[in-house]
């Protein structure tokens, strides 16, 4: 059981450790499993959990009896514009997107050295790729990740890349820093980043940058797909196609 602290509001703090445990590995529990963990009486974790829940932070699977967290944790951290969230000013663009190429949309943004899925919009075809709202992955192993890290500020950029631990994952992740570097400044010029199935073999992806109004990268449009459909012969075409519609995201969002 991990060492807890005295608090003045113990009920907070339970919260918030039922709240950390479930965004850990362990992912969902039950209220026996949440109790037996974290030392807590199991009437206080009842009350807790159902507390969330009604909330809307939990959501109870029926059959097994587990909590999981919901997406309203990433909606709650997601960059505000002057009259809209990034999730709403982006949906049109990836409406936009599906539309135009059949292929899964997403929106993520960057926390910390992961990229973050924050909507999704499934492919039309019966072969799709797809990801659970919230899910990680290395930024440097993915389009929208690296879109958003090229985009950063100099210094902040330079800061992250200090923090990357590189790893492979197929035969083309790009695992040195100073080759991801080049990489970046590609991105730059060109205005999309892509991913050649470097995160997972046989799916290519490609991305663009969404910025504010000062131009920091708050997030990325990205398409996915498996490479028989996103052939490196489109990659030029697609790449405007996700700059064009990041620029409309950007615009919805309140540049």
């Amino acid at each position: 059981m991990p060492e807890v602290k005295k608090s003045t509001v113990p009920n907070l703090q339970r919260g918030m450790a039922i709240l950390e445990y479930l965004a850990g590995g362990q992912r969902c529990a039950t209220i026996a499993e949440l109790s037996e963990r974290l030392g807590y009486p199991s009437a206080s974790v009842f009350r807790i959990t159902q507390e969330l829940t009604e909330l809307g932070y939990l959501s109870r699977d029926a059959a097994s009896r587990r909590f999981s967290l919901t997406n309203k944790f990433l909606l709650l951290g997601q960059p505000q514009g002057d009259d809209r969230g990034l999730v709403e000013a982006a949906l049109p663009a990836l409406r936009g997107l599906r539309k135009a190429t059949g292929e899964t949309t997403q929106l993520c943004c960057l926390v910390e050295t992961e990229n973050v899925v924050l909507e999704q919009l499934l492919s039309i075809h019966p072969f799709k790729y797809s990801a659970e709202l919230g899910a990680r992955c290395p930024a440097y192993s993915c389009a929208p990740g690296k879109a958003i890290l090229a985009n950063l500020p100099a210094d902040e950029r330079e800061e992250r890349l200090t923090r990357l631990r590189f790893k492979r994952f197929t035969a083309t992740t790009i695992t040195d820093r100073k080759a991801f570097r080049q990489e970046l400044e590609e991105i730059v010029a060109v205005g999309y980043a892509l991913d050649r199935g470097e995160g997972l073999e046989g799916i290519h992806c490609v991305a663009a940058a969404i910025r504010d109004r000062n131009g920091f990268p708050v997030g990325a449009l990205t398409i996915a797909g498996p490479s028989s459909r996103i052939p490196p012969s489109e990659f030029p075409q697609l790449g405007q196609i996700l700059a064009t519609a990041a620029s409309d995201a950007e615009a919805r969002y309140g540049v």
